[in-house]
Order: structure tokens, then sequence, then C-alpha cells
């Protein structure tokens, strides 16, 4: 039986406490709190309450109070060096992976259609900087992720998913190609110190120095089909001359940095990469370039449903440590062809074929799913969401889950269990919105 330890938590706080029990072997299920309105109504996440097995329950508080007794404490999060600029706009600022981050600033929903029709910026300096540096690198680099990066050209990028060696997900990240003998990794920040030890472990058969460079950078994203027209105004270098998964070192308003065409919203967007000490001069500045467009800055919230309209993966719902990335989809960023870590596993999973896979449904009610719910078809269990929302963009209610293989055919109908209700639903193809982002490919 389940009971309520928890209630009237909003996101990512609800996410973050789900995370943390299910790593300590804790079902847990969230329910929506009574007498909240939907967050399409209001313009802000709803409230969710937790629920776990009576024998849990007091496991589960004790879990929690450590964790608030360590790290939840707002006085004691990291901040990134824009931190004073979100509280004097207004933002409101929660509890995101370590880090007191802005989920919004007006609301989701104007933000969101906001960078998809003109721009908006994101604060993205929680993001982790890995540098990877030496003889070895491109070989290390190549053992410890699954995307080939021997083939790309110097200022080219790779998404790829970080394997262990059963070919679970450490983290999925971005790896920077500077030279040979020199990589930047951009990942996860709340896998930060988690990545960058996993790394240091693997380095002892390699000839490469190593250094966590996080608190070292500052990152503002540049998202929307105005965002190049809109940095272009104050970067030295060529703008149009960027190739999606593309870098330039240039200097933007005077400072030295990196400027990749790169993004998580679907839309064309750049990530600017500079000192954190420049980091708000460069805010600011942007923030008036982008008012003639009606542009504004953008939080957590926007960025969350923005990726999952585009069907980008988000470390923690669509990709974990148990899970292997050819379940997730993304057999376009492993190259099979060479050896890495974890690859022994995903080789024979090719061979064997996939028992599930990461599938797009839409839920034909109005009722909202939630990550966790489970899938049914034919009176059994045989999938579980992901993530879940209602689109923004195309009004639909949309959910990612995985599914087992057989019952993963376009066009399938299932049931999700929202609660105490079986709602109908369907296997439908992603991503679900495809925005002005400069490629064919999704990332």
């Amino acid at each position: 039986m389940f009971v309520q330890v928890f209630k009237f938590l909003r996101f990512p706080e609800y996410d973050i406490y789900k995370q943390i029990l299910e790593q300590n072997e804790i079902t847990v299920m969230l329910k929506s709190s009574k007498n909240m309105l939907p967050s399409s109504i209001i313009g802000e996440p709803a409230m969710y309450d937790i629920y776990v097995q009576q024998d849990d329950k007091e496991k589960a508080l004790i879990i929690i109070s450590d964790f608030l007794k360590e790290d939840i404490q707002m006085s004691q999060l990291k901040r990134t060096p824009l931190y004073e600029q979100h509280e004097k706009l207004g933002a409101k600022l929660v509890e995101f992976g370590g880090w007191e981050m802005p989920v919004w600033y007006t609301s989701i929903i104007e933000e969101h259609k906001t960078v998809r029709e003109t721009v908006g910026l994101f604060d993205v300096s929680h993001m982790g900087e890995i540098e990877v540096k030496g003889k070895d690198a491109q070989k290390f680099v190549e053992y410890i992720i699954t995307n080939n990066v021997t083939k790309l050209p110097y200022g080219g990028i790779v998404y790829s998913p970080m394997c262990n060696e059963k070919g679970g997900v450490v983290d999925d990240l971005l790896a920077y190609k500077i030279n040979e003998e020199y990589y930047l990794l951009v990942v996860n920040a709340s896998n930060i110190d988690k990545d960058y030890s996993w790394i240091m472990s693997n380095t002892e058969s390699f000839s490469v120095q190593v250094k966590n460079l996080s608190q070292e950078y500052g990152q503002i994203a540049v998202q929307g089909p105005k965002a190049e027209e809109v940095l272009q105004k104050i970067t030295t270098g060529d703008l149009k001359n960027i190739a999606f998964y593309n870098f330039i070192q240039t200097e933007v308003m005077g400072f030295k940095a990196i400027v990749s065409r790169t993004g998580y919203t679907g839309e064309d967007g750049f990530e600017v990469y500079l000192d954190a000490d420049n980091t708000v001069a460069l805010w600011e500045k942007l923030l008036e370039l982008v008012k003639p467009y009606n542009g504004i800055p953008c939080g957590l919230g926007a960025r969350d449903t923005l990726r999952f309209e585009a069907v980008y993966m988000l470390y923690g719902n669509e990709l974990n440590d148990v899970g292997t990335p050819l379940e997730a989809g993304l057999k376009w960023a492993v190259d099979l062809e060479k050896d890495f870590i974890g690859s022994d596993i995903l080789k024979k999973q090719e061979e064997t074929g996939l028992t599930k896979k990461l599938r797009g449904i839409e839920i034909l009610d109005k009722v909202p799913a939630r990550h966790g719910y489970i899938v049914m078809a034919d009176g059994k269990e045989i999938g579980v969401i992901t993530s879940a929302s209602k689109s923004i963009s195309t009004g639909k209610n949309l959910a990612l889950g995985y599914i087992d293989a057989q019952y993963c055919k376009f066009g399938t109908d299932v049931q999700i269990q929202i609660r105490d209700k079986s709602v109908p639903a369907k296997i439908i193809k992603t991503p679900f919105y495809r925005g002005s982002v400069k490629s064919s490919k999704t990332k």
C-alpha cells in the first residue's frame, strides 16, 4: 500500500526527491496535490505529492531529512555568476542539482513561446567544463565516450553518452575538439563531481592531464530563430559560417570566448563560454540587444519544455546508469566499430536485439502523465513514462517512455495508468516538434 510522505512539491524539487529515493531502491509514485490548478492554466509548474510503500515510509523520511541537512539549504547552494541578475529580474529561484537557479521569470509558457518565435536567453553557467589535454587526449576521449571524435575537424563537436562497464550511461555530454591533444567536455551540472571522478579513474593507461574548470567558466545560451542576428552584433567571428555542432574561438563584446552553434531547445542558437568574471557584463548587454526582438530571459522550466518537444534526453529521466544508449534511441551517437568503456555490452545488445525502446506517446485524454507512470497493453505492464507534458507548441498531451519492443510500432494503442484511471494513448513518431535548429538530425 502506498502512503503519502511529502506534499505540495514543485518541479524540480519533487523530481529531485524522487531520484534520491529511487537511488536508494524505494519505489516512488507522484500524485497531483489536491486543489491545485493545472500548470496550463496558471503558467507555472503544478504541485505534486510523493507516495512510497508503507514499509519504506520511515526510510524515505530519514533519507530526505539527511539530504536536506546536507544539500538543500538555499544558503548552501551553488550560485552562478548571474545569481544577482536573476534576483533583480524577479526570477523564481529553485534548487536544481545543488544550484540555486531560475525556473522562470514571467511564466514557462511565455518563455517557451518566445524562444520558438524570436529569441531567449538562458543562464547555463551551472554546466560543467572538464578539460582533457595531452598526447593521448584524443585516444582517451575515444575510450570514455561512445561517439567518434577522430573524424571531427578542429572546431567540431559531438554529442555522446559516456558509459560505465555495464553499458549504462554515466552522463551525456558534448566533446569540443580544439585539436588532437586538447578537448573540452561539457557535462550536466548535477553530474560534475561524479563525471570528473569517473574520468579521472580511467586515466591510468593514458598520458593525459584532466582538469575540472567548471568554476572558471560562465555560459550563456542564446536560443531562437533570431539568435544569430542578435549575437552577431557583438561577435567578431562570422556566425553564419558556424555549422550546427561546430564552434569558433573568437571575441564577444571584446571578451575571449568559445561560441558554438549548439543548444537544448530545438531552435537555432548558440552557447557562449567565457571567463566567469565577464559573464554579468555579457548578460546585461544581451538583455539590451534582445529587447527590440521582444526577447526575454528564460528559466529552466522553459528549457525543459523546449527540450521535451525536441525529444532531447534528460539525464535522470531518459538516461541513467542502468539503461543503455541503444535503448534510448541514441545509436547514431554510438560507434560500435571502436572499443570504449561498455562497448562489449552494447555490441552484444545490438546483436541480440533490444527488449525495450524509448518511444514517443500521445495521450488521448486531458489527464497529464508523469515520470514513473506505468504503460499497459493487453492487460499487462509494458513500459514506464520518463517525461511527460502538455506540449506548449502543439497543444497535445505527450510523453516519452520505455516500451517493450513488441509494442513499439508507431500507431500501437496503449494505456497509461494515471492514479486509478486507465487512460488511452498511442505510440507516435518523434520529435514532437521541429524548430529552426540548423540540422536534419535531432540531438
